[in-house]
């Protein structure tokens, strides 16, 4: 990755980098907001994969962390071909139930941001969809990457 220094919002945010393509871009010729939404999901999931709780683990534990409440601010467009990273913090939770995700995207060429927002996420038990605690495997897998910042806002 070039271009402009990133200025993150928070330290050390877990990262992807995309490349804006034909398909995302709207009638308007800039990036549609729901592909923001959607690079927001993807950086979280990858997040999440790294931590070891994938897919797999979700199942095997018939839990899941599931959107609750989501908030986006949209602060600049991209175009077709725009390198772009998306990073993403978890910034806050209660060890039981609910977990808070930020998320920043940036433009590498000039280090603009582009959005940001967030997530709050719920514990369900897959099989029922109901609310259940969190399973000793993500207290131990997301209590690392927790910064704690006692903040009930979803976007900064």
């Amino acid at each position: 990755m070039s271009g402009a220094q990133i200025n993150w919002d928070y330290p050390q945010p877990f990262s992807l980098t995309m490349r804006v393509a034909a398909d995302d871009i709207d009638g308007l010729q800039h990036t549609n907001n729901t592909v923001y939404v959607k690079w927001c999901e993807q950086v979280a999931w990858a997040h999440s994969v790294s931590l070891g709780l994938d897919l797999d683990a979700y199942r095997r534990l018939d839990r899941a962390m599931a959107i609750t409440r989501s908030e986006f601010h949209y602060l600049q467009a991209s175009r077709e071909g725009d390198e772009l990273v998306a990073g993403t913090w978890i910034v806050n939770w209660d060890q039981r139930l609910t977990m808070q995700r930020r998320f920043q995207l940036v433009r590498v060429s000039d280090g603009v941001t582009l959005l940001r927002g967030g997530m709050l996420f719920a514990c369900i038990e897959i099989s029922s969809g109901r609310p259940r605690r969190l399973p000793p495997k993500f207290v131990a897998g997301y209590s690392g990457a927790v910064l704690g910042l006692g903040d009930d806002e979803l976007v900064r």
